[in-house]
């Protein structure tokens, strides 16, 4: 090998390992750590949420420490789900896909108690009005509040434990919005 050679190589080699946690993801690149309420987190896992065919978007966790199971998760904050938009959605799409996940993963008497947190969150997300391929939506939890941004720009907030826990449970819980994606943004456990 040459010196030219070996140089390249090594230019690759350190290059490679300074992005050894970043990943990519349905050519969207996921930062491999964020900071959320003045907390470093950590990318814990990435996938690809589809609907029938369709790649609607690339849905992502980052928590302070990993974790492979759902409790694990939920003992953690502050934390955040991140969707990054493959495909354009109107905002009433998120917002039924969200209230569908909120009804599979929680019981009747759960939902009662979210109620208000819940039309919250409605709210706040039909403000969006479309959301365009490459749109981010990041569900931060910090301090026993949930925070609603979209790309980058806070657009709400929404107290309690139990309402971030059903939000969470969209992706982890016992009825996930797609199996793969929970074990993906699980570490693939």
């Amino acid at each position: 090998m040459t010196r030219r050679s070996i140089a390249m190589l090594l230019v690759l080699a350190f290059a490679t390992i300074g992005n050894a946690w970043a990943l990519d993801v349905a050519g969207v690149h996921l930062d491999d750590k964020v900071t959320v309420g003045g907390t470093g987190l950590v990318l814990n896992g990435a996938g690809i949420r589809k609907k029938f065919i369709f790649k609607v978007y690339v849905g992502s966790l980052y928590l302070p420490a990993k974790a492979a199971s759902t409790p694990a998760v939920l003992a953690q904050a502050p934390r955040r789900i991140q969707m990054n938009m493959l495909r354009s959605l109107t905002a009433d799409q998120l917002v039924d896909a969200l209230v569908e996940g909120l009804k599979d993963n929680t019981t009747g008497a759960e939902r009662s108690a979210i109620k208000s947190q819940t039309e919250a969150l409605i709210s706040i997300m039909q403000s969006f009005k479309e959301l365009g391929e490459g749109s981010v939506v990041s569900l931060d939890f910090v301090d026993g509040v949930t925070r609603i941004v979209l790309d980058g720009k806070e657009r709400g907030e929404i107290g309690g434990d139990a309402f971030n826990r059903a939000l969470t449970d969209i992706w982890l819980g016992e009825h996930p919005v797609q199996g793969d994606l929970k074990k993906a943004m699980l570490g693939g456990a």
